[in-house]
């Protein structure tokens, strides 16, 4: 009995231990709760932020020579006082003098190292004259142009200055989630040094450039402040301050920044090269819609489907018009705009593996990249034409006949080109909806030449018996190539 009197009295002694160990635990949980919810709640200020980066900030004057036009010599009577006085402002043949006045622009910038890079919009600076950097001290330098990529609209500029300035460092843009906050800087509607602080409201915007890649924000940004840096609360630069959508010219929240991992990548070249040395692929692409992907029997709707590919690297390295490039240096392609963004950003000259999925299965090329801005675009060479007699045929609600000379020129049509010109289209028909419209020419169906309408009712067939539900048809518009997915449940 003593020894199961003293187990029950050992559990009885280690009770107020459990419960007190129970409590302190419960107090460090609830500690290290309430110190998660601080950090990712709003700050108290930004104001340690704002003291700690406006040395780097900088407002940019630019001045710039405009021409105003001149009207014909005033009538002046014979013999007045103001004769010869007109006479010279308009010149001897009566005709006005082109008269300039200076214009002034401004906008916002930030300087990126101690011996005076200062980054800043394409547009603030473009065809000025002179350029002057206003510092946060007051201070105003002169500056020059290193380098600009109207692409990306980011310039990049010197200043000379006799002791080391402020600076600030470029930070990781794809660590940024929407939620998280940000802070503007600049010289908004000319007023000077300015603060605004917001939340990223989304992330991977386009625009209408090649290359967009923007944050948008609803801190405030208005004119003036292209250019200007948009930090994290590391105080970091994040993005580049470059556009506003707003109906009025004011800052409704939407703005728009061009992400620094954009940016330092060009800055990089600009300030090495002079200008923008992009890689260049050599391809032309479009988005693998899920209709695409199921009539080539992708697993899903992503990477690139080239459409066509003039002479260049892709060429050489034995990419096809009708591959879908699945991944480029060991990323996924996702889509078109990531598969641009990801051929720019790499080293001119470099050989890379692309992988692309070709008639089901994947196959890995190695491609040696050119140099995009020096690229000149080659129509694919021709292959020889079959003769054969324009037999007419329905089917997916078009009409199709066999390419003729005749034809190929009307068509804008490379000679030689095989194919079928579509004559109609059935305005009820999936096609007319995808778009598809007499003069557009059929190169290939399921991803194989056709030259005749016997090609194509074989293409068609053998789609049916694979079970697939839709057919890629290979379009040619005035020389333009465009892929397209027809369903065959019509």
């Amino acid at each position: 009995m003593k020894p199961q009197a003293l187990q029950l009295g050992a559990r009885r002694d280690l009770a107020p231990m459990r419960g007190f160990l129970a409590l302190v635990f419960g107090v460090a949980l609830l500690l290290a709760q309430a110190m998660s919810a601080q950090a990712r709640g709003a700050p108290e200020s930004f104001a340690d932020l704002a003291e700690k980066v406006s040395p780097a900030v900088v407002n940019i004057t630019t001045t710039t020579t405009v021409s105003t036009g001149t009207g014909p010599m005033p009538n002046i009577p014979e013999g007045s006082p103001f004769e010869d006085l007109f006479r010279d402002f308009m010149g001897p043949n009566g005709e006005g003098q082109p008269r300039q006045r200076r214009g002034q622009a401004l906008g916002s910038g930030f300087v990126i190292s101690a011996d005076g890079y200062v980054v800043t919009n394409n547009h603030v600076i473009e065809k000025a004259d002179e350029i002057s950097v206003e510092f946060f001290s007051g201070k105003v330098l002169e500056a020059k142009v290193v380098g600009t990529d109207p692409n990306t609209d980011i310039a990049l500029l010197k200043v000379d200055s006799d002791e080391p300035l402020d600076f600030v460092s470029f930070g990781n843009s794809d660590k940024m989630r929407v939620g998280e906050w940000v802070m503007a800087m600049g010289n908004p509607l000319g007023q000077g040094f300015s603060a605004s602080a917001g939340i990223v409201s989304a992330r991977n915007r386009a625009l209408s450039g090649t290359y967009d890649d923007f944050i948008q924000t609803d801190a405030a940004i208005n004119r003036g402040n292209s250019g200007g840096p948009l930090f994290n609360m590391d105080g970091e630069v994040i993005g580049v301050n470059t556009a506003i959508l707003s109906p009025n010219g004011g800052s409704i929240g939407i703005g728009f920044s061009m992400a620094s991992n954009v940016v330092k990548n060009v800055v990089e070249q600009l300030k090495e090269y002079g200008e923008t040395r992009r890689g260049w692929l050599g391809v032309r692409i479009q988005d693998v819609t899920p209709d695409v992907a199921e009539a080539i029997g992708l697993d899903e709707a992503m990477g690139a489907l080239v459409s066509s590919v003039p002479d260049g690297p892709a060429k050489d390295a034995g990419i096809e018009a009708g591959d879908v490039i699945v991944e480029f240096a060991g990323k996924p392609v996702p889509d078109t705009r990531e598969l641009v963004r990801m051929v720019a950003n790499a080293p001119i000259g470099k050989t890379v593996d692309v992988v692309v999925f070709r008639n089901g299965e994947r196959k890995t090329l190695q491609v040696t990249l050119g140099r995009r801005e020096t690229a000149q675009g080659v129509v694919p060479a021709a292959t020889a034409p079959q003769s054969e007699g324009p037999t007419e045929m329905q089917m997916l609600g078009l009409t199709v006949v066999p390419l003729t000379d005749e034809m190929r020129a009307q068509l804008q049509v490379e000679e030689g080109t095989e194919g079928l010109a579509v004559t109609d289209v059935d305005e009820m028909s999936g096609a007319y909806e995808k778009g598809l419209r007499a003069g557009d020419v059929i190169t290939e169906a399921g991803q194989q030449k056709v030259s005749s309408v016997a090609d194509l009712k074989a293409r068609i067939e053998a789609a049916k018996e694979a079970g697939r539900k839709s057919i890629l048809l290979l379009i040619r518009r005035q020389g333009e190539p465009r892929f397209v997915a027809l369903s065959l449940e019509e």
